[in-house]
């Protein structure tokens, strides 16, 4: 099982959707499961004051009798958030204090609903972006910023402390290894530890593919955010087979040979690379299970098959399962030293 080969390392974590059970037989691997998408605020509160806590629960209880530890995925983020968050019953956009509000409430009954029993929280999601007009990396022009303010992120971190002083608090964002918006990541956490705030750990989001980010820009991003003080996640790994600008649709019945090892090679080197740093990493999480499960079957092309994840659409284990179970070794002689991932 991937949880006891990594155990000397890090937690091994998958993303969970709501009908998380038909992977079960897989899940032996996992003692980490981060919520897809049923810990979002349009799941959790799609109305004002209409908070539907059943999958949350379901996942959470699930994880406990399979000694999993939990990670609510995600408080603050500028999708997936409903509309009247930031209206009032006219539709116009609420003040300040009202916002603030209504994230006060909400971050406090979710993460005070699950006290004690997840692990950690994404507090703030994706809150960095590349300021077209001038190029910089700065906050991300969100309603939270432009009615609340650049402090709208101290908030919701003192909220959520606030309701759990026991949880984990994480920042988690993506192209986190890419050196301009890397460093703005860095600026951001920094100045909330400044302050005096809690930041626990850094989620850099693995939504990476066979050439991007190279290995040494991942080292840095790891160097540079342990110079904080924070654990590092790895976040919502997959290694998809095409790369950003590429919208053609090469693979519809199935991932050639060659292709398999390919990914199955950039899989070990990603992992030869976090072992080496596993001192400052405390979780490393696939976004998902299995191929035909993925979100990148529909993004940024709908109804294209990508291959990203260590199990096919059939649950059995890939060249990249293998190559992962000892990144060191060819990942055809894991496969015959290690037997099937049944036997496991």
């Amino acid at each position: 099982m991937l949880k006891e080969i990594y155990a000397d390392h890090f937690k091994i974590g998958f993303a969970a959707r709501s009908n998380y059970w038909m992977d079960e037989p897989l899940l032996d691997h996992f003692n980490s499961v981060t919520a897809e998408n049923i810990m979002k605020w349009e799941s959790l509160q799609p109305r004002p004051g209409e908070f539907r806590f059943v999958h949350a629960e379901n996942l959470v209880r699930y994880a406990e009798e399979h000694g999993m530890e939990v990670v609510g995925h995600c408080l603050v983020w500028h999708n997936q958030t409903p509309d009247w968050v930031f209206l009032d019953e006219n539709g116009q956009e609420v003040s300040r204090e009202v916002l603030l509000a209504r994230m006060e409430e909400h971050i406090k009954t979710v993460v005070g609903r699950f006290k004690g029993r997840v692990k950690g929280w994404d507090v703030v999601n994706e809150a960095i972006e590349q300021n077209p007009a001038t190029g910089k990396w700065e906050l991300r022009d969100t309603k939270w910023r432009r009615i609340i303010g650049d402090d709208y992120i101290e908030y919701a971190f003192r909220f959520a402390q606030e309701a759990d002083p026991e949880a984990e608090l994480y920042y988690n964002d993506y192209n986190a290894a890419d050196a301009p918006k890397r460093d703005a990541i860095y600026d951001l956490v920094k100045g909330l530890l400044d302050k005096g705030l809690r930041v626990d750990g850094i989620g850099m989001q693995g939504h990476w593919d066979l050439q991007h980010p190279g290995l040494p820009a991942i080292k840095e991003a790891l160097e540079l955010y342990a110079s904080l003080g924070v654990k590092v996640h790895i976040t919502e790994l997959d290694i998809s087979v095409y790369t950003w600008n590429n919208r053609a649709n090469l693979y519809p019945d199935g991932l050639p040979e060659a292709m398999q090892d390919r990914q199955a090679n950039r899989y070990a080197g990603i992992f030869r690379l976090l072992k080496e740093y596993s001192d400052v990493i405390e979780r490393v999480t696939w976004w998902g299970v299995k191929d035909s499960h993925s979100w990148k079957n529909n993004f940024p092309v709908q109804n294209r098959p990508d291959y990203p994840l260590l199990f096919d659409g059939r649950g059995n284990p890939k060249p990249s399962f293998w190559a992962i179970v000892d990144p060191s070794s060819p990942w055809r002689e894991n496969q015959e030293k290690y037997g099937t991932a049944q036997e496991d």
